[in-house]
């Protein structure tokens, strides 16, 4: 079912991310949110949901570097390298956020965390194996819905910056 985000009888993305369509004029993007009655926490459940590569989800999971919440950007088939991570920040150590500090940070609850329209404004990383598909899907906001968009225009929105930092295979 394919849901606008700016429905009279409620938002098919959460309200702030729709807000944030709108401020950097995406609108026919807040007009392409799916919304789903069962939720799409995980990336798994997002692909199955709608009949897509796992690799053509984007995650959005938020990291602290010595203590400092940031964002990474992974194409759901993959996995962060914290290694990788950390040689990429230049901290003494990445640790994965707790709930609390990922709603704190983004206003989202995990598994529905966008890649841009957050609360606070924090460093993002973007990996590059997002570029493997012309479109990737994303959360827009909620554990129920997910929006489309080619990979670049994603990253260049969540003001991001391309790095390699997924587990190498192997």
């Amino acid at each position: 079912m394919t849901t606008s985000a700016t429905d009279t009888e409620g938002s098919a993305a959460h309200p702030r991310f729709a807000e944030a369509l709108r401020e950097m004029g995406l609108e026919d993007v807040a007009g392409q949110v799916r919304r789903f009655p069962e939720a799409t926490r995980t990336a798994a459940e997002a692909a199955a949901a709608l009949g897509c590569e796992l690799s053509q989800i984007c995650k959005s999971l938020i990291f602290a570097a010595d203590g400092e919440p940031f964002l990474v950007l992974m194409d759901g088939a993959s996995r962060v390298d914290l290694d990788r991570v950390r040689e990429e920040l230049g901290a003494d150590r990445v640790t994965r956020a707790k709930a609390d500090v990922v709603r704190e940070t983004t206003g989202y609850a995990i598994g529905g965390v966008p890649p841009f329209g957050h609360r606070t404004r924090t460093r993002v990383l973007a990996d590059r194996s997002l570029l493997t598909h012309p479109v990737i899907w994303a959360a827009a906001g909620t554990p129920y819905t997910v929006f489309p968009m080619p990979p670049k225009d994603l990253i260049v929105h969540a003001g991001a910056t391309l790095v390699d930092v997924r587990e190498r295979e192997g």
